[in-house]
């Protein structure tokens, strides 16, 4: 069954989606699932979602602030820090809920919410056992990708700033571009196909973003803490053709010795988003993952 449900992240009011497994013998495990970045909760965390309750989870998706149809002004902003923060407010949702076990509480981030939640995770024990599928630094994306491009929009955010104090709207940029040829960068591409095509459209997945968000981000890492999340799990799940395997090797490489990479051979980023047989993959490892660590106390 699948519920809409509203809770507060930071004072603002977070739209999500409940999905519930039929009624077990008592409290469930439960995992929040974070959407990627410029995404919304009816996109690759609904189809994660789904698969988890078909193995008997609770499973909670959400807009993010600022995104979808969560509260927060300008809409587009990506705040690295509020994102975090909904994961927290979402585990304090589901603590609430009678048919959860809260300590059995899980968090699975895809993409840049595959930052957001080990980044959360770091200092909120109640998240027993942390996954992510593609994940990703979002700042990574910039500062390896187009440095002094970056440089300028993180210089260019104070200005930005001002003039929205003057009363203008919000400056918004496009994180996927409409149309793309062979000079484009194969991760953009990826995006491409599943941001602007049928395959992973949503009309609420704007894919653009408050361009002074640059200097926010710019004070974020997701994995240079990592280890902070130990003893608890971490399972990073990667293509091993995936542009931003790197982001997950440091990750584990930071974490330490409860932190598990998973490659899936032959796949993309974009790959574990939405395609049959690397989601398959990485929906067993997943299950099997959170079955170990978010098992019922003997």
């Amino acid at each position: 069954m699948i519920t809409d449900v509203r809770f507060e992240s930071s004072g603002l009011m977070l739209a999500g989606q409940l999905f519930t497994p039929d009624p077990s013998s008592g409290p469930s495990p439960a995992i929040v699932v974070g959407h990627q970045t410029t995404a919304v909760k009816e996109q690759s965390a609904a189809l994660y979602a789904r698969h988890l309750t078909e193995r008997g989870y609770v499973a909670l998706t959400f807009d993010a602030a600022y995104q979808g149809e969560s509260e927060g002004e300008p809409h587009g902003l990506e705040d690295p820090f509020q994102r975090a923060e909904d994961f927290r407010a979402a585990v304090s949702y589901l603590s609430t809920l009678a048919d959860v076990d809260a300590e059995r509480i899980g968090v699975l981030g895809i993409c840049g919410s595959g930052g957001y939640a080990p980044y959360a995770a770091q200092t909120d024990h109640r998240m027993k056992a942390v996954a992510t599928v593609s994940g990703a630094d979002v700042p990574s994306f910039f500062r390896d990708g187009d440095p002094e491009g970056w440089r300028a929009m993180v210089e260019q955010a104070g200005r930005l700033r001002g003039e929205e104090a003057a009363g203008k709207p919000a400056t918004l940029v496009s994180a996927v571009p409409d149309e793309v040829d062979d000079s484009t960068p194969a991760l953009v591409r990826e995006f491409h196909e599943y941001y602007k095509t049928p395959r992973g459209r949503h009309p609420r997945s704007t894919n653009e973003w408050v361009a002074r968000s640059a200097d926010v981000l710019d004070q974020y890492d997701s994995y240079a803490e990592a280890g902070k999340i130990a003893p608890r799990p971490l399972l990073m799940i990667a293509g091993s053709e995936a542009a931003t395997l790197p982001h997950s090797r440091r990750a584990v490489a930071n974490a330490g010795e409860t932190a598990e990479l998973h490659t899936i051979e032959g796949a993309g980023h974009v790959d574990l988003y939405d395609r049959d047989e690397p989601v398959g993959e990485a929906v067993a490892k997943l299950t099997e993952f959170f079955g170990r660590h978010l098992a019922r106390a003997r």
